[in-house]
C-alpha cells in the first residue's frame, strides 16, 4: 500500500535559536547575521532568529535585538522569535521583529514545581501577549513543550495536551506548535496525537518540533506528513539539546530533512546545497561535529562511482 504522504512541506530553520542556546560558544552577531541572510538566500520559508528573554539566563540570545535591526529581509519570509513575556513582545516591537512564539510546558507537574500553576493556568496569563502584539501588528503563535511526553510524567495524556490547546485558543492563538523536546515520541504514538489534534481543532494551524535524541525524529517527522501535517522545526547541522533531558541530541538536523524529501519527491523550495553550505559554516565555527548524517556522508546522488577497474580484470581472469 503506497504511503500517503503530503506534497510540500513548509520547514521553520530553528538553528540560531533552540541550537545555539545549548551552545557554551555561540556565533558572534555578525556571523548570526550572514547565517540568517543565507538562509533566506536559500529559501526558507521561516527562520527562527533567536529569542527575546533574559540575557542573564540566555546570554546565547543576548544579541536577538542586534540580529533583528542587521538581517536583510524578504517580504515573503517569516523572521521570528521566542519570547516568555510581554516584554518581549515591546523588544520585538522596538527591532522590527514581527511574529513571536509563546511556549509552554505540557508537564503538569513540571509546570506546578516551576511556575506554581498548570499548564493551562500558564497560557490564560499570556493574553497580555496577545493583546501587546495585536497592538503592534505583531503575529503570534504558541509552542507546547514536553506534547509527547516528559521526564517527570512519562507520557502525557493526550486530554492534558487538548486542555492547553483551548487555553490557548481562548487567548486567541491559533498557530501551536507540538514540541517534543524530551526526544520521547515515537512515530505511531505522533501518528495518533497529530489526527486526534487535527480532528479536535480543525481552526488550529499545526507545526511539529522534534530531538533526535533516540534517532526517531525523522521518522516522527514522517508519521506527521503521513497524518497530514506539513509545518516543522529542524535546525542546520542537527544542533541543540536539551539542558534538563540526560543525553539529550540536538534537533532534527534540517539537511537531512531536505534530503529524505528530495529523495521522495515531497517539494520545501530549499536548495539543499546552499543548506548543506550553511551546516558546514556553523560546524566550522563552533569546531565540534554534531548529529548531521549528511555532512558525514553526503547526498546519496553523489555517491554513484564507477567500478574500479582492477576488479574487472581480476572477474575476467577468473572466468577464464
Amino acid at each position: 500500500m503506497p504511503m500517503n504522504l503530503v506534497k510540500h512541506i513548509t520547514l521553520c530553520e530553528v538553528g540560531l535559536r533552540d541550537g545555539l542556546q545549548n551552545e557554551a560558544s555561540a556565533l558572534t552577531t555578525e556571523e548570526k547575521i550572514r547565517t540568517v541572510n543565507a538562509l533566506t538566500e536559500a529559501g526558507f520559508p521561516v527562520i527562527e532568529v533567536g529569542s527575546f528573554v533574559s540575557p542573564k539566563a540566555v546570554p546565547q540570545m543576548a544579541d536577538t535585538d542586534d540580529v533583528f535591526r542587521g538581517i536583510t529581509r524578504k517580504s515573503d519570509v517569516e523572521y521570528r522569535a521566542l519570547i516568555a513575556n510581554a516584554r518581549g513582545v515591546d523588544r520585538a516591537a522596538a527591532c522590527g521583529c514581527k511574529k513571536v512564539k509563546l511556549n509552554v510546558s505540557a508537564s503538569t507537574a513540571h509546570n506546578l514545581a516551576n511556575l506554581n500553576c498548570t499548564p493551562a493556568e500558564s497560557v490564560a496569563r499570556f493574553a497580555e501577549c496577545v493583546a501587546k502584539a495585536r497592538e503592534a501588528s505583531i503575529g503570534i503563535s504558541g509552542s507546547i513543550s514536553m506534547a509527547f511526553g516528559s521526564p517527570w510524567d512519562r507520557e502525557i495524556p493526550v486530554e492534558t495536551v487538548k486542555e492547553i490547546v483551548r487555553a490557548y485558543l481562548a487567548v486567541g492563538i491559533d498557530e501551536i506548535s507540538l514540541s517534543d523536546a524530551s526526544g520521547m515520541a515515537y512515530p505511531t504514538q505522533v501518528y495518533s496525537i497529530c489526527e486526534e489534534m487535527s480532528r479536535s481543532f480543525p481552526e488550529v494551524t499545526w507545526w511539529l518540533h522534534f530531538h533526535n535524541t533516540r534517532g526517531l525524529g525523522i521518522a516522527n517527522i514522517l508519521a506527521g506528513m503521513e497524518a497530514g501535517f506539513t509545518r516543522f522545526d529542524s535546525a542546520f547541522a542537527g544542533v541543540g539539546g536539551c539542558p534538563f533531558v540526560p543525553g539529550a541530541a540536538g534537533n532534527v538536523s534540517t539537511e537531512d530533512l531536505l534530503h529524505m524529501c528530495e529523495e521522495m519527491g515531497v517539494e520545501t523550495g530549499i536548495n539543499l546545497d546552499r543548506a548543506l553550505e550553511i551546516s558546514r559554516s556553523v560546524v566550522g565555527i563552533l569546531g565540534h561535529s554534531t548529529d548531521s548524517y549528511l555532512l558525514r556522508a553526503g547526498k546519496s546522488k553523489d555517491l554513484i562511482r564507477e567500478i574500479p577497474t582492477g576488479q574487472i580484470k581480476n572477474q575476467v581472469k577468473a572466468k577464464s
